[in-house]
């Protein structure tokens, strides 16, 4: 076991959005528990500036940097590189001996996620998975209250993706996750957090899926008359269109200097962001970039016991943000994530709620028109202290704190930071992807058996 009387020695291979922003910040922000002392990136701005905030040695490659494992004294590897590098590195990081934390999705296709699983089960790596929703004060809320079984048996479990139309046009149409061959399906790349969500708080792999959507709007056959390549290249439709890149990166992200605006390039100032849209991914018209994406997904999943659920994903909507509704013969919950407010309806005269939930800044019971009760409850670390698109409701600080712990403690691969906990959610959303492609239902377990896996690795 490692010694708890010292920070942790980390390094993180990948310096974009969540490897800079979400845990590297995480690592600099708590020298108590965590030592960042290398980073690798092909980028010399990004990984410059995840190094120069932490004193970091620097890397242009991640291979250099595992070759110096020991002289670093490494207790553990972050990697949030792009999904189509994830496999190659995790594979050579399990062999080197180290505990890491991969960044989801673990694998961008059904082949190399087997090609991942087969390894891990041969090498015995100490993998845990991004899925950070797990590690939210607000999902927590969620699953001690239903596993308690305060509402019964569950009968229904709806979970909606709100993607925010803007937060969609940035990542899944102008950016890296914008086409399934060079990063992976919308269905994983997005709401594999919330297969992950629902899996969890059923308690078992579904025994069918079945999976509805296209790509029915970012496309050249949507392309206003006269739209250029680039918006600013003179669009016809630039003041009223919806998508229109400076009115984001330059107007609405004014004092924004980081995440997502970083990604545009180290000149973060209105005239370098003017500059780097002129001729960049991100200054494309969204009808006309190489997306291939579904924009909205619906899936439905029967679980054993009779156990329902649908997953809603969806570019067009107003807020970036999850709605969860769950009901049992014994109560309904609904819940808002960004709000972190949470609705319980217990039916029983008298129910009350499990005692010893995460913190609450708020907790009030009502008369429900039936005269049941109503207790609503507001989750503290929602996504009104820190971001829902940044920090993910305090999922990406808890997953790293529950990493380093298990640094600690040498538990990673282990528990709720096991790699099974959150195999099937990836393979949950490859059935779902199939599914929609053919427009057939997917026997799980059968298509498992096709597949080679049981599930666990």
């Amino acid at each position: 076991m490692i010694a708890s009387s010292r920070p942790m020695r980390l390094a993180v291979i990948g310096a974009g959005g969540r490897g800079r922003d979400a845990y590297g910040r995480w690592a600099v922000d708590h020298p108590d528990r965590t030592t960042l002392v290398a980073v690798a990136d092909p980028d010399p701005s990004r990984r410059r500036a995840l190094a120069t905030t932490s004193g970091a040695r620097e890397y242009a490659d991640w291979r250099p940097l595992l070759a110096d494992a020991t002289g670093l004294g490494l207790d553990g590897v972050v990697i949030a590189t792009p999904d189509n590098e994830h496999v190659d590195i995790a594979l050579a990081v399990a062999d080197a001996g180290l505990p890491f934390l991969l960044e989801k999705p673990a694998a961008p296709s059904l082949s190399e996620l087997e090609r991942l699983a087969r390894h891990v089960r041969t090498s015995r790596a100490r993998l845990a998975i991004g899925h950070v929703l797990r590690f939210t004060p607000f999902w927590r809320t969620i699953h001690q209250i239903t596993s308690a079984l305060t509402l019964g048996p569950l009968m229904t479990v709806e979970v909606r993706e709100n993607i925010g139309f803007w937060h969609f046009a940035h990542s899944y149409v102008r950016g890296n996750w914008r086409n399934a061959t060079a990063s992976s399906p919308m269905v994983l790349a997005k709401t594999s957090h919330d297969l992950d969500l629902i899996r969890w708080l059923v308690g078992s792999a579904p025994e069918t899926i079945y999976s509805i959507g296209e790509l029915g709007w970012f496309h050249r056959g949507n392309a206003p008359v006269g739209a250029p390549e680039h918006c600013l290249d003179g669009c016809p439709v630039a003041d009223s269109c919806p998508f229109y890149a400076p009115r984001y990166y330059v107007e609405a992200l004014a004092e924004q200097h980081g995440h997502p605006v970083h990604l545009l390039g180290p000149d973060t100032s209105a005239t370098g962001r003017l500059e780097a849209l002129r001729t960049g991914d991100y200054g494309r018209c969204v009808y006309r970039c190489d997306n291939d994406v579904a924009d909205h997904q619906q899936t439905t999943m029967l679980f054993p016991g009779g156990v329902t659920a649908t997953l809603t994903a969806s570019a067009f909507t107003a807020e970036n943000t999850r709605n969860v509704s769950i009901s049992g013969p014994l109560g309904q919950l609904n819940g808002h994530m960004e709000s972190g407010e949470i609705t319980v309806d217990l039916f029983s005269p008298g129910a009350t709620l499990p005692t010893g939930l995460p913190t609450l800044t708020q907790h009030a019971e009502a008369k429900g028109p039936m005269g049941h009760t109503r207790h609503t409850l507001t989750v503290a670390s929602s996504a009104t202290d820190l971001g829902d698109h940044a920090g993910h409701a305090g999922g990406d600080a808890g997953l790293m704190a529950a990493f380093v712990t298990a640094l600690t403690e040498d538990t990673v691969g282990q528990g709720q930071l096991s790699f099974s906990t959150a195999l099937d959610a990836h393979l949950m959303a490859f059935a779902a992807e199939e599914s929609r492609l053919r427009g057939q239902r997917v026997d799980f377990p059968a298509w498992l058996a096709i597949h080679g896996t049981d599930g666990a690795p």
